[in-house]
């Protein structure tokens, strides 16, 4: 790949560093699993709109860099689902009464989960704000996690969930690129998974945190990779499975 997203934020020493020593792969290992973090309805917002104004409707929407990631996300889980890996979908816990890292900070009213929004439209949006969106969302079989905390990892079974199925590669795609993903991809490399993330499958509501978080992820903790490099092993391991099952 001669061109990639960060490329453009790079400064001339950053490059030059980066010829020094070069991006190590990691490689997908021999059981992956793919993992699709917070791909809820409160950061698309019910219909395509630019950034500032689908945030007058929903303030945490990605706007378009959302909604252009569902194609790439949807061929990805398509090509997951023929390979046969597990999935796993991720999304917030909400309204349990287990207080969440978003609680803390100013995105807070604490009379958003106990029922007593006046405006009904608000109300509403609050209520499905968690729900994994239509486009991409479960089938019968894949595992559903609920997060406190920007991981997929912190205080969820997902751990044991891919030590269960022998799993030593993690495929990461949602969002943000520099918030739940980032944190997750984290915590992936520090349970030892090997971690590739899929490049257009990705995304945040800013274009520079994206490129960098990306970057900064490919350098040290994963497999950045555009999404057709990932359709390519998936549809390998499809191939070689039939192979089997024919022979």
């Amino acid at each position: 790949m001669s061109q990639r997203v960060w490329d453009a934020f790079l400064t001339a020493q950053d490059k030059a560093s980066l010829r020094e020593r070069p991006h190590l792969n990691y490689g997908f290992g021999e059981r992956p699993a793919l993992i699709l973090v917070d791909l809820y309805r409160r950061v698309f917002g019910d219909r395509p709109l630019p950034l500032i104004e689908s945030m007058k409707e929903w303030p945490l929407s990605c706007g378009m860099a959302a909604w252009d990631a569902i194609p790439h996300i949807q061929g990805l889980l398509e090509s997951a689902r023929r390979a046969r890996i597990p999935i796993v979908h991720v999304t917030f816990l909400n309204g349990s009464g287990v207080e969440a890292w978003w609680d803390q900070g100013r995105l807070r009213d604490r009379k958003t989960y106990a029922g007593e929004i006046a405006d009904p439209a608000v109300a509403d949006r609050v209520r499905r704000g968690g729900d994994i969106i239509d486009e991409v969302a479960p089938r019968d079989g894949e595992a559903v996690i609920l997060k406190s905390s920007p991981s997929a990892f912190w205080g969820t079974p997902l751990v044991a969930h891919l030590r269960a199925n022998q799993i030593d590669t993690t495929i990461i795609a949602g969002e943000s690129t520099s918030g739940c993903v980032r944190a997750t991809v984290v915590d992936a490399r520090t349970n030892r998974f090997n971690v590739v993330v899929a490049e257009e499958c990705v995304f945040d509501r800013h274009e520079a945190c994206h490129a960098i978080n990306l970057f900064d992820m490919h350098q040290k903790y994963a497999d950045v990779l555009p999404v057709s490099e990932i359709f390519e092993h998936l549809e390998t391991r499809t191939a070689a499975r039939r192979t089997t099952v024919n022979a």
